[in-house]
């Protein structure tokens, strides 16, 4: 099995008094709160730790994109992964991902993915997500209705953009460019693997199954939440005449380890407690646009995790939805019951997270070790308690299936010689 660190980039000093008095962290969070001096601080210590998780033998590091948010502070996740292409050497680079519709023109995406591949030695690997409604349709102001038929335009003149050798002309209903003919052009042929991360769309489902793509559900509220996606995704499979194979998904856990529960419990609460009482601050305003979820998904009854999130802020979602999700946790015993964040001893950690991945069938565990206002200490003490007590314990899981969507570098012999950097956080 793969276990791959995740950061999404969240501000770390939000108000205590936060949900009180802004209706939102997404969209119309206020200004006045970002510290850009306080930022500076924290881009760097983020920076220290997707480099350490590398160097503590992670599978791979997980990036992405979002805007006009206190809840990750990624508006181009192109930028951190070529400085993770530079300061790394042998781990795979995640970029979860770009979404293809907000690119004009979609070429951009080709080309700087392209250039990441190339300066890591094809250790990259491209997520295309759609992309949530304040990011798409809010922040950049995309129709909700036409945005997966943008999405799904852009992601053919992507990668024809990295298979064709000849130059050529596209004369698509968004993009008309007379000219295509990308430089530099990614190592990894015929192009890097393709990840979609998605929150439980059927489309998006059938579409991984006919592309043979990775489907991963990036998930805020932890596998007992997941589990309906991720079997309605492997009945999908199923009925499509897809095989089982666990490296067709990939799914996202928030992960605490300490020497016991108790500790864990303790170190961990207010790191949770903030990301879900204020990164998860979402006004329902923004939760579902008309015309962002289709008709397939709402006659399947799939509930976006925003709807979730925004069910329970300040909103102005119906009282029937507000009562659907008033059991959404955001204290630490509910979060823990609920599954939400696994905490526990590395035994105890190692002991859910394997029935997760059996369970849920999924090959590529996304883990989450910083979370909310998490301290780079904590974070530190996290990520090297799960990498040298509790990855051994997965590795055996599905060695029997081969995982045909990881990257395929260049060999050692071909890389370049890149200086003895050493990571603050190892350092310290």
């Amino acid at each position: 099995m793969k276990m791959m660190w995740f950061h999404l980039m969240p501000y770390t000093e939000l108000p205590d008094d936060f949900r009180e008095r802004h209706p939102s962290v997404w969209v119309d969070v206020h200004s006045t709160l970002f510290d850009p001096k306080r930022a500076h601080l924290m881009y760097n210590d983020f920076m220290d730790e997707l480099e350490y998780a590398a160097e503590c033998g992670f599978d791979a590091v997980c990036v992405n994109e979002h805007h006009s948010n206190g809840y990750g502070l990624m508006p181009s996740p192109n930028l951190i992964a070529s400085a993770l292409a530079r300061r790394t050497q042998n781990t795979p680079i995640c970029v979860m991902g770009n979404s293809l519709a907000l690119y004009n023109p979609p070429t951009r995406v080709a080309e700087e993915f392209a250039m990441i591949d190339v300066i890591s030695g094809g250790r990259l690997i491209a997520g295309f997500p759609v992309g949530t409604p304040m990011d798409t349709c809010y922040a950049y102001g995309q129709n909700p209705s036409m945005l997966r038929a943008r999405y799904l335009e852009a992601h053919d003149l992507v990668v024809k953009a990295w298979t064709e050798k000849d130059t050529f002309a596209f004369n698509g209903r968004f993009n008309q460019q007379r000219y295509v003919n990308i430089w530099p052009r990614p190592i990894q042929q015929p192009h890097p693997p393709i990840w979609v991360p998605g929150g439980g769309s059927v489309e998006t489902w059938q579409w991984c199954a006919e592309m043979d793509y990775v489907y991963c559900y990036l998930s805020y509220y932890g596998y007992k939440a997941g589990r309906a996606i991720m079997d309605g995704f492997w009945a999908e499979m199923d009925r499509l005449g897809k095989d089982r194979n666990p490296y067709r998904a990939g799914f996202l856990q928030f992960i605490g380890v300490a020497e016991s529960r108790e500790q864990a419990m303790e170190l961990y609460r207010e790191p949770a407690e903030y990301f879900y009482g204020r990164c998860l601050h979402v006004d329902g305003r923004w939760a579902t646009p008309p015309g962002y979820m289709t008709e397939a998904t709402q006659r399947a009854g799939l509930q976006s995790q925003v709807a979730k999130a925004a069910g329970n802020s300040q909103s102005t979602l119906g009282k029937g939805t507000q009562e659907r999700f008033a059991g959404t946790a955001k204290e630490m015993e509910g979060i823990v019951e609920n599954g939400y964040v696994i905490i526990g001893s590395p035994d105890e950690v190692a002991e859910q997270l394997r029935e997760v991945a059996t369970t849920l069938n999924v090959g590529h565990l996304m883990l989450l070790l910083q979370f909310g206002n998490m301290s780079k200490q904590l974070t530190k003490y996290n990520t090297r308690l799960f990498a040298e007590q509790v990855m051994p314990k997965l590795r055996d899981l599905f060695s029997d299936w081969e995982d045909r969507w990881w990257p395929q570098p260049i060999s050692a012999e071909e890389t370049a010689e890149l200086p003895a950097f050493t990571p603050r956080l190892a350092a310290e």
